[in-house]
């Protein structure tokens, strides 16, 4: 059978007879991409010049990207998902359970998708593992069947139990401590708040640096001297840790630079004898809320945890006409970090410089005991313990009437409001006004017209009683402080007679 094609040594022979040298490389190009029926005729599908082959092709299709404008907003990162763990160590179930659907909140808020999440009924955390060799191995086996690809432990891990639940699950482990720092990195605006952060970042990363490859390798150097190989330097992950530290202590100096701001501005305050009141409480039970209706301040409100980290300091009126200050303050969490609690030390301390402390509690949530006791345990903590306090049941429109009931009969100095629909906020202003300090000197006062100053201080650092405009002055009836009752003394019936 004869071939209906010349091989490739004949045709490379003819077209070297056929064309200049030059122009070879163009001709085999061509020939290489002539078409021939016997050949091609077959092929399938449509075909292509060399330029659209070698060019990059769009697959339809695979596009994940949200089209949302809401969605594309939330969701700036992908989502983690995410398999939560607990151990049930004390308490009941139920308490077991509000315990793992707060961590679950923690994690929504912090932009992860939760898939799943277990507890393990235990007398005390495993030391290795957290939950025991047995069940880290069951707890792998959710991983992979979900498709999760990090899981948070309700609790603080030791460096040890990260590392060895990492081997067996295979993905990445957090804590709840670190679940909470990573919300306040996200939420934290403020140039203070923002340092703050940082320092309990570092305070947490520290004993769990960790090491791999050359990572662990020493540095030349150390003796006295040579060829910069006698005996064994700072190893990396020792260098990292100096590092922190220097950082550590930088951040500490700044925060304490603007702490010395903020004590010059409370100063000022306890100069003009202006009250101050603080408001505290748990996380999401409506503080800034709150704060926005009684004083209008504008202050971000948003249903969720930390939404609001910076303390916020606001003007206030009684209804009798008296003046203080409204402090807002970052909300508390069950088992808040302590490395939290140390580096907003500072700002807390607006709730142990205040004269009266708003206990905001969510009245909607099924076991507000809980958050009260949470809270009164920081409170503690930053020794604000003698300060008076007033419990605030707040989204009273939303909650259980048995609930309110209970509370209301177990708090003493209780009251029930609801910031979104104003219930109870005149009541809750009167009763401020009765619990604030009142100027502890009674003084009447015939200020002349020349001492005007005199009146308006009394209006604003005193609780005026009576006033009355004579031919001779300003009568005045008022409860001031003592500095000022010295500088009204001259003007006084006994002074004049």
């Amino acid at each position: 059978m004869t071939s209906s094609s010349s091989s490739p040594s004949q045709d490379a022979k003819r077209l070297a007879h056929a064309y200049p040298e030059g122009l070879r490389a163009d001709a085999l190009m061509e020939e290489d991409v002539a078409w021939k029926h016997d050949m091609d005729g077959e092929r399938d599908g449509d075909q292509f010049d060399r330029s659209e082959r070698a060019a990059l092709r769009r697959v339809a299709g695979l596009s994940t990207e949200l089209e949302d404008v809401t969605e594309v907003e939330y969701r700036q990162l992908r989502l983690e998902r995410v398999v939560l763990v607990g151990v049930w160590t004390t308490g009941t179930v139920q308490d077991a359970d509000n315990s793992l659907a707060e961590l679950a909140a923690l994690a929504e808020t912090a932009g992860a998708l939760v898939l799943d999440g277990v507890i393990q009924r235990r007398d005390k955390p495993d030391a290795a593992t957290y939950i025991g060799s047995g069940k880290a191995l069951e707890l792998r086996d959710v991983v992979m069947e979900t498709g999760a690809d990090t899981v948070i432990c309700d609790g603080e891990l030791s460096p040890g139990q990260l590392i060895q639940l990492e081997d067996v699950v295979k993905v990445k482990v957090i804590d709840r401590t670190a679940l909470i720092l990573d919300i306040f990195a996200q939420h934290a605006k403020s140039r203070e708040g923002k340092a703050q952060v940082a320092l309990a970042q570092m305070q947490y990363m520290l004993p769990r640096l960790r090491g791999w490859g050359q990572s662990l390798s020493r540095q030349m150097g150390g003796g006295r001297g040579g060829l910069a190989t006698r005996g064994p330097g700072e190893t990396k992950i020792e260098t990292d840790r100096r590092r922190i530290r220097e950082k550590m202590a930088k951040m500490r100096r700044e925060i304490a630079e603007m702490k010395t701001g903020r004590e010059i501005k409370r100063q000022e305050r306890r100069r003009n004898k202006v009250p101050s009141v603080a408001i505290a409480g748990y996380t999401n039970a409506g503080k800034s809320s709150l704060l926005n209706r009684l004083t209008g301040a504008g202050v971000l409100v948003e249903n969720a945890l930390f939404a609001t980290l910076d303390p916020t300091v606001r003007r206030a009126e009684t209804p009798s006409g008296r003046l203080y200050t409204l402090a807002d303050t970052v909300g508390f969490v069950r088992h808040l970090p302590h490395h939290l609690v140390e580096a907003f030390r500072s700002t807390m301390e607006e709730v142990a410089d205040s004269d009266l402390i708003l206990h905001v509690v969510d009245g909607s949530h099924p076991v507000p005991e809980e958050q009260l006791a949470a809270v009164r345990e920081v409170i503690r903590e930053v020794g604000a313990t003698d300060v008076p306090e007033i419990v605030v049941i707040n989204k009273a429109d939303a909650a259980d009437p048995l609930v309110l009931q209970r509370l209301l009969r177990v708090e003493k100095r209780s009251i029930a409001v609801s910031a979104r629909t104003g219930q109870g906020l005149e009541e809750l202003l009167t009763l401020i006004d009765d619990e604030l300090p009142r100027p502890s000197v009674e003084v009447e006062a015939l200020v002349p017209y020349t001492q005007g100053k005199l009146v308006a201080r009394a209006h604003t650092e005193g609780e005026v009683l009576s006033e009355e405009h004579t031919a001779d002055g300003t009568l005045i009836k008022v409860r001031v402080h003592a500095e000022l009752a010295a500088d009204l003394a001259p003007y006084t019936p006994a002074a004049t007679a």
